[in-house]
């Protein structure tokens, strides 16, 4: 077979295995339960004069 030439038993061996899903114990999701939080730190202003003092840099 030459490179490139069609392989029909091929291409359907690929979709055999592309149509099966293999769930092994592993795959079980996980629970996580809390909360996040989050400081910036500082306002809006404050970050936007720090962005122009950087930019005239």
């Amino acid at each position: 077979m030459s490179l490139g030439a069609y392989d029909e038993d091929e291409h359907e061996r690929r979709d055999r295995k592309n149509a099966t899903v293999d769930m092994s114990e592993d795959d079980t999701r996980s629970s996580y339960e809390g909360a996040v939080e989050y400081d910036s730190g500082e306002s809006a202003d404050e970050l936007l004069a720090q962005f122009e003092e950087i930019k005239s840099d």
